[in-house]
This record gives C-alpha cells, structure tokens and sequence, in this order.
C-alpha cells in the first residue's frame, strides 16, 4: 500500500525467538488506533486471529478494531463472533478510514479484501503488518510481516502468545475467549487436526490450558441448516467425477449462503475413491453484481491447491490472481463484471451453462483429461 519495505520475519521459526521483534515494532507504535483486516467471508481462523490481535494490541496501548467486507453466514461462524462477543464492524465505503495509523491484516494479504485495501490505500492508511500461514504474496508491502506455513494463523498467534507478548493468565476472561478462539481457528483449518503439523498441536496444547471447554463444544457443535442440506444435495446431483476429481457446479447463491461452499466441498470430499473435491457456483452480491466463488478440498499430497487454482484460473487485468489455497484447500472469486444481473431466467440460465462450461473445461485441461 505504497509504505517502504521494513521487517520481515517470513523465514524465521513460527516457535523461534520472534516475539520480541514483533513486540518492539509494537512497542513503536503505542498508543496507536490500528484496523484489523479480514478476508470478505472471514473464516474461525481469521477471527480468531483478529480478535488475539486486539488482545496483543492492549498490551501497547494500541486499540483495533476488526473490519470485513463480506457476510458471516456459517453457523459456526456466527456462533463464535456472539458466544464470544468477538467485535466485528462491516466495512462501508463511506467509512472515516484516515481515523486509523495502520492497517493489519491477518490470515490474509490483501488479496481477498481488494475493496478495504483500495479504500485503505486512498484514505492514505499505510499497512503496517501481515500474519498469514498462506503462500507469500505481493499485494502489499508491510513494515512488518510473519507469514508461515503452519496450518493455520491462529496457530501463529497462539505462538506469539506463548512467547510471552501476553502473559495469559487461567483467571482472566478475555485470555480465556482469546484462547477458545485461537483453538476453535486451528481445529477448523486442520480439519480437527486431520492436517496439523507439530506447531499446531504444540500451539492447541497451550492454548488448552486457558480454554473454556463448554464454551468451545457449543461453539462446534452448530447443526447444518436446511438451506445447506439443499445446496449439498444440489452438489450431489450435480457432481462429475473423473480420476478421483469431483467437480460440481451449484448454480445461483445468495450472499448470505456463500459459506455453504466449503460446507459443500467437504461433505463431497468423503465420497469414496474421491481425493480432490471443487465446488463453485456464481454468488448474487447485490442487485448488479456477481462473482462466480468456489471451494477446493484435497486429501492428495500431491495436489497442491495453491499451484492448481493459480494455474486453472489465472489472473486478472491488474496481475492479481482469482484465487489461491494452503495444504489441503483453496478457493476462488472471479467477478462476473458487465454480464452481472438479470432478471429473466432464460438469461440467467445461460449464463450459468457458460460459466460452468468454462470452469469445467479449464479444470479437465488441468487434470488432462
């Protein structure tokens, strides 16, 4: 976002001797007012990691509050942000942005939240720091950033925590939503550790012992609702299966069900003799715009969904990819631009067919089939 280049701790230990670095850059900027944010459909992971954010920055006298773009529509989203009191703000455009001295962004890198960082970038609010655990990326250019891969950002802050940037402390509530948080973030990314690492279960170790576990449970324990069960039997009708792929495309989605995607892509993902599941459909934002959003799951090591979305999808006119992933999911957004709206349904089911024709074709070119 146009600052210069400052410290960048991309290739030190994710449970090494970074704290105090992160803590004396922090320590410059007390008494600041930062914004922390999200990706447009923020994830456990993310809020997570927004609301340790918060909790660090008290620490420095630092205040932040959390901006998002998108909705929050899974229910174990939403039953973490009110179970926890998480405080969320919805980005709007006219929004006093120049009210804040530097900008955070956490489990993402600006890429999933061009919006904000178009309005960040005219407000002349400089990005002051990147944690992620995704692929290095080159949107902005923070003073500081941490970007690991772990297999999630939460496990990157309960790393920061344990270093000592906070002394937690078993008796005090915030440490303990902070901690309930951060263990719901990582449990979410790893597939309930299907997909952790060492510092993952080191970091959920930890954090275990500030955790409210009924907290917790009734947070993990929200139902799929019936508009899910309806679009994941519509990815089950839909599907196509070739050498182990799964490839199902779900027509029209509000904005408020984008979440069932993923939710879609998992339940695919248990079929058998099925490794890699790609579920997309094309999501009504408002009344003109439209984005075809999709989900990859994979349990192949060697399929990469970094590498695969980046390569069946490309980039757009600014040189910014349509998509990316971790170890084990992807995803992807590609706006729809002038063909967005509609209200005939002969329009709007042809271009559904064009879509869906494309996206499939350019994944069996992929998978060479």
């Amino acid at each position: 976002m146009g600052n210069k280049k400052g410290s960048d701790e991309s290739d030190v230990h994710p449970r090494g001797n970074w704290q105090p670095s992160l803590g004396e850059f922090l320590d410059k900027h007390r008494g600041e007012r930062h914004v922390v944010i999200l990706q447009n459909y923020p994830d456990p992971d993310a809020i997570s990691s927004a609301y340790a954010y918060q909790l660090i920055g008290r620490e420095f006298n630092i205040s932040a509050e959390i901006l998002y773009a998108g909705r929050i529509s899974h229910q174990q989203n939403i039953a973490l942000v009110k179970l926890l009191g998480i405080p969320l703000v919805k980005f709007e455009p006219n929004m006093p942005l120049n009210q804040y001295q530097g900008a955070v962004f956490v489990d993402n890198q600006g890429t999933s939240a061009e919006e904000i960082v178009q309005a960040l970038e005219q407000a002349g609010v400089p990005a002051l720091i990147v944690i992620d655990h995704h692929e290095k990326q080159d949107r902005l250019q923070p003073e500081y950033s941490l970007v690991r891969r772990t297999g999630s950002t939460a496990t990157i802050f309960a790393g920061l925590l344990e270093q000592g940037l906070v002394m937690m402390d078993q008796t005090r509530r915030d440490h303990i939503l902070v901690a309930t948080a951060l263990l719901h973030g990582i449990l979410t990314d790893t597939s309930n550790f299907t997909h952790a690492d060492e510092e993952d279960f080191l970091a959920s170790a930890f954090l275990s012992c500030f955790r409210d576990t009924e907290l917790l449970a009734l947070i993990m324990s929200q139902s799929r609702s019936k508009q899910v069960m309806e679009v994941i039997h519509r990815a089950i009708t839909n599907r196509v299966t070739v050498e182990s792929f799964t490839i199902a495309g779900i027509g029209y989605l509000r904005a408020d069900d984008r979440d069932v995607i993923p939710q879609a892509a998992d339940f695919l993902l248990t079929e058998e003799n099925v490794h890699t599941v790609i579920v997309y459909g094309i999501v009504i934002v408002g009344d003109e715009e439209e984005r075809v959003v999709g989900s990859m799951r994979t349990t192949k090591i060697t399929v990469d969904p970094d590498d695969f979305i980046k390569d069946v999808l490309g980039k757009d006119a600014s040189g910014h990819y349509f998509g990316g992933g971790k170890i084990t999911a992807g995803g992807f957004e590609i706006p729809i631009g002038f063909l967005s709206g509609g209200d005939l349904d002969d329009y709007r089911d042809i271009k559904w067919q064009v879509f869906d024709k494309q996206i499939k074709q350019k994944i069996f070119a992929k998978i060479g089939v």
